[in-house]
């Protein structure tokens, strides 16, 4: 009875340690609904050409913002082209799963999924590293994540070109992406953290809410490309420096400094506020060059 009863409490200690070294992972598992009402403005409709405040784009993204034509995405090569993973959370309902060891139930990757159709993503939480400079680039990227507390912290490198807005705001194939997941009870907080030396000042930051779900499934994403504008062979559809006639619109309908609009890290800071008061209104700038 004697050693029986040491080998219960053997167990016990070795359930209990157990329990203590995987106690900060939290579970992420399950379908997840964005939350719609915050940013809906950015994220619905979509903003408006030439709406670049509070982005930290540097001169080269406002470059390539400016010369961004919507028509673009009527080509075929981009109908059906995948929303990268650190932009795709601004716009779908997400799928969350765990893959284990059978044998030591020991978690080696975390699965996301946006729409049943190439957005499947791994995050892999084994310990391994990432790729070389070299390796291929791809729409989902390569994640690795790690627990901070209950804190779940993913880095991704190897994305493709992608977006930050959809106005034309790049990110370009450089660029390292940190995220966050934070689980409060049935609220998901998703944090993305954007670093990229080509076309950013400073770090771009997102933030989306989703809320748990048992009665909702990830939707098919079917997508076929086709020929819906007739261009000359070679052509795509873009605007010359200077030469984007609605670059103004923004600012004009909203009486805003056209300066302003233009983002860059400065428009971000509340002491912006006092460069606006000093730059000129579109109404008092009608009738100059």
């Amino acid at each position: 009875m004697h050693k029986y009863q040491r080998y219960l409490q053997g167990l016990f200690f070795c359930l209990v340690f157990a329990t203590a070294t995987t106690s900060a992972q939290t579970n992420l598992g399950g379908n997840w609904l964005a939350d719609y009402t915050e940013d809906r403005a950015d994220r619905i409709p979509g903003p408006a050409l030439g709406d670049y405040g509070g982005l930290p784009l540097n001169d080269a993204d406002r470059l390539r913002a400016q010369s961004w034509s919507a028509s673009l995405l009527g080509l075929p090569e981009y109908q059906c082209r995948v929303h990268p993973s650190d932009y795709a959370q601004s716009f779908n309902n997400i799928r969350i799963w765990e893959e284990r060891d059978p044998r030591t139930f020991e978690l080696i990757a975390i699965h996301l999924q946006h729409y049943v159709w190439q957005t499947h993503r791994v995050i892999w939480m084994d310990g391994r590293e990432h790729p070389p400079v070299y390796a291929a680039h791809t729409a989902m990227g390569f994640s690795t994540g790690e627990w901070v507390g209950h804190t779940l912290k993913v880095t991704t490198t190897h994305l493709k070109e992608g977006w930050l807005r959809r106005n034309g705001v790049a990110r370009s194939d450089q660029a390292t992406v940190t995220e966050y997941f934070i689980r409060h009870e049935d609220l998901l907080v998703w944090t993305v953290i954007v670093n990229d030396p080509i076309y950013l000042e400073e770090p771009f930051i997102r933030n989306r809410n989703y809320k748990y779900s048992t009665d909702t499934q990830i939707v098919t994403y079917p997508c076929e490309s086709v020929i819906e504008i007739v261009h000359e062979p070679g052509y795509i559809p873009h605007y010359l420096p200077g030469r984007n006639p609605d670059l103004l619109e923004f600012a004009d309908t909203y009486n805003i400094p056209y300066q302003a609009t233009m983002g860059g890290a400065q428009t971000m800071y509340p002491e912006y506020r006092n460069v606006i008061r000093v730059l000129p209104l579109p109404s008092e700038m009608e009738g100059q060059e």
